[in-house]
Order: C-alpha cells, then structure tokens, then sequence
C-alpha cells in the first residue's frame, strides 16, 4: 500500500452544506467497511499483515480529510431527515458467508472513495489525488485477501514439499515418482539445474501423467515456460527470477506460483504479490545452500506469527533438526536430500509427516486490538 503526504498547493474553496453531507456519510460507509475487513483479517484469517494494511488504510482515509473539521462534518449531518435510511435491497440482510461479506464491503469501500473522490474535487484537488491512491490500494488489498484465503484453502493439508532431480536415470527418477506419490508427498518440485530444456519437458510430462489422478501435485522450479508446455500445477521462483504478475501472464491464474524468500521484507513483498505461497529460508546449511544464508530464528517467528499465507521453510531440514523449526512456529517443510537419497523415502516421508501438523496451527497471537 502506497505511503502519501498531504501537501496541499492550492487554498481550499468553500464547501458547500449538501457535499459536506456526501463526505460524512461516505467517510463512514467507507470506514465502516474497512473495519470489517480489518476484523476478518484478525480474527479470521489471524493474519497480522493484511490486518495492519486494512488498519493502515482506514486511519489514511482519516488523515486524507483532516483538512475538513470534524465539527463542520458532523454538524451537516442530519440523519433523521436522510431519504437513504429508509431504502434498501433485500440482499443487504442476506450474507452466505465470510467470504461475501468481504466482498460486499469491499465494494462499499471503494463506493465511498470514489464518491469523495468526486466530490473534493470541487474544493480541493489534493483530497481528491490522495482518496484516489487509498481507493487504488483498496484494489490491490481485495486481491490479496482474496489471493490468501483461496492458497489457504487450497493447501490446507499441504505440510511436506520435495524436491527433486532427474536422478541418475529417467527409470530411476520414475521410481522415485511412483513412491513418493505412494506416500503422498502433498508437492513435488523438479529442479535440477544441470538438465536441458527438453529433459525437463520430458520429466515434467511424466510427473503430469504420474500425478494426474493423485493427490500430490508438482511445481516446476524457475521455468513458467517449461511448467506450462508441460501443464505442471504451478512453478516456483526466487528473488532474481520473474515476478508473480510476470510468472501468472505465462502460466495463467489458477497455477501455483511460489517464491523463495530470505527476510521478513520479501516475504511481505510476496505475500502482497499474490503468491500462492512462499519459501522461506535456507534454515539450516545443504548440499545446495551455504551457512552464511541461513534463515534467522527472528525471520522465521516474524513470518509463523505474521503471515497466513502458507509458507515452506527449505533447507537442510531432517527429522532431526525438524523440532527446532516447529518449536518457532513452523507447519510447513520443504525437503531434499533427506528424502531423495534415502534408503527408503517412503520410512523418511512417513517420519517427518509424524512430526508436522496435518492442520497448520492458528495464529493466535497475529493482531493486537486497539
């Protein structure tokens, strides 16, 4: 959400009585709206990001018209007289459930902007600019909320991630499909950065055809271009790669896009992004990440408390080392070498599933009241 500063260049004009009377009632229909998108943020979705970003939009709005006095506000309201309170839609009173009622106020967010908008333009241009930019972050706030409680839906159950090669042989690689799909690995990642583009393809439509009617699913590492000749269920990307937007224009909007994260600001950046989810780490050090990139245990509480996006913590990770993650708040692993090159995966899955909730534990401790 955009930061803005009032900075007026213009002497205000005079506000006539009856717009005076459209800004109240719009500044509370759109207040009123933001609070109860703030509530589901907190209370439903316990997600501290988008509940501050909601927060942070309503307390603009305040700030957009601090130029207008409360009391010149409050004095031309006249509710008994107003013809509006006593009109109304029967699907007012009729909400199906959390997810309308976001939508529904919403809309009236974003109603009320534009009718501020329009009217301080006939007495200050730099209200009007500033309500504009808070009804444009309303937008993008929309999509995002929509964005995480769909990913949150959607991988619900998902708690173990594995990535993969090509292994020493396409029948070797097979085989590892087969079993990990057996012991239901909720995602499978390709990547395997030593392999040509049409190996890649080749392995990618055999991971299609193997998880076609099973519940795991498998993401392309950093390619939206061979994960859609290959109809893959999503790709996954990291900080020097193609943006989500960029990622979605090829691989279109119901794939999955990850994205690696290494700090809280990339993984606020990501979520924000509309990410299906987020890849945070390296935590520990691996065949393919050194030491001195590993996670901080700060990190990993910021996003665990933080962001309800799902989130995958990568690296190094064993059952051994796996309590130390969970003890910071971790529900998601993504995992490698531990698993690929065990003597057994399928023992390997089934013992780090034993020590990950099957339900991602609620946030209760997201959003501070007022």
């Amino acid at each position: 959400v955009p930061d803005w500063q009032y900075n007026p260049t213009m002497t205000r004009q005079k506000i006539n009585d009856s717009v005076l009377r459209i800004i109240d009632a719009a500044q509370n229909r759109a207040s009123e709206g933001l609070r109860v998108v703030e509530d589901y943020s907190r209370l439903h979705l316990e997600d501290r990001l988008l509940y501050s970003t909601a927060k942070k939009l309503r307390h603009d709005l305040t700030q957009a018209l601090v130029e207008i006095e409360t009391l010149e506000l409050l004095q031309s309201r006249n509710t008994a007289d107003d013809v509006g309170t006593t009109v109304d839609a029967d699907s007012e009173y009729r909400r199906t459930g959390n997810q309308q009622i976001v939508r529904a106020n919403f809309a009236r967010v974003q109603q009320a902007l534009r009718t501020i908008e329009e009217y301080s333009k006939t007495f200050d241009v730099n209200i009007a600019r500033n309500i504009e930019q808070i009804r444009y972050a309303s937008y993008t706030l929309e999509k995002v909320i929509a964005n995480t409680n769909h990913s949150r839906i959607d991988l619900k159950f998902a708690n173990l991630y594995v990535l993969t090669d090509l292994r020493n042989s396409m029948t070797a690689f097979e085989g590892l499909i087969h079993e990990l799909i057996a012991a239901n690995v909720d995602l499978i990642q390709l990547r395997d950065k030593s392999a040509t583009d049409r190996q890649l393809v080749l392995a990618g439509r055999l991971l299609t055809q193997l998880t076609r009617n099973s519940k795991t699913r498998w993401i392309m590492n950093d390619r939206p271009d061979l994960a859609f000749l290959t109809d893959a269920d999503g790709v996954h990307v990291g900080q020097n790669d193609l943006s989500v937007a960029d990622v979605r224009a090829i691989v279109g909007p119901d794939k999955m896009v990850g994205v690696s994260t290494h700090n809280i600001d990339q993984a606020r950046a990501a979520a924000m992004s509309s990410a299906t989810y987020i890849g945070i780490g390296p935590v520990f050090a691996s065949s393919t990440k050194s030491i001195e990139t590993q996670a901080t245990d700060t990190f990993l509480q910021q996003v665990a408390t933080e962001i309800s996006l799902p989130a995958f913590a990568i690296g190094g990770i064993d059952e051994h080392n796996l309590p130390e993650l969970i003890g910071l708040g971790i529900q998601r692993i993504a995992v490698s070498h531990c698993v690929i090159s065990a003597e057994s995966p399928t023992a390997k899955i089934a013992a780090l599933k034993s020590m990950v909730s099957v339900v991602p534990q609620q946030n209760t401790a997201c959003c501070p009241s007022e």
